[in-house]
C-alpha cells in the first residue's frame, strides 16, 4: 500500500486556533493556543504558559517563539494539558 506523505507545515498550518506544546533547545516548553506559524516554524501562541522541568514557571498572554529556537511541537492530541 502506498502510504500518504504528510507534511509538517500543512499539519501545523491545520493546528492553528488550537493547542500546541512548542518545546525550545534550551529544554524550555511552551504550552498554548498557536495562533500562526510560518515556513520558518516562528510561532505565535497565546495564553501561553512556560514549563521547565516540567512544571509551569510563568504565565504569558502572549510569545512569540522564533523559529531557529525550536526543537518540536507537539499537537494537542498528542499531550495532556
Amino acid at each position: 500500500m502506498a502510504q500518504q506523505v504528510k507534511k509538517p507545515l500543512n499539519s501545523l498550518q491545520k493546528a492553528i486556533n488550537k493547542q500546541v506544546a512548542v518545546r525550545l533547545k534550551m529544554e524550555v516548553e511552551y504550552r498554548g493556543k498557536m495562533t500562526s506559524v510560518d515556513p520558518y516554524m516562528n510561532v505565535i501562541l497565546v495564553d501561553a504558559t512556560e514549563y521547565s522541568g516540567g512544571n509551569p514557571t510563568a504565565n504569558f498572554g502572549k510569545v512569540v517563539i522564533r523559529g531557529n529556537n525550536v526543537l518540536f511541537i507537539k499537537l494537542a492530541n498528542e499531550f495532556q494539558i
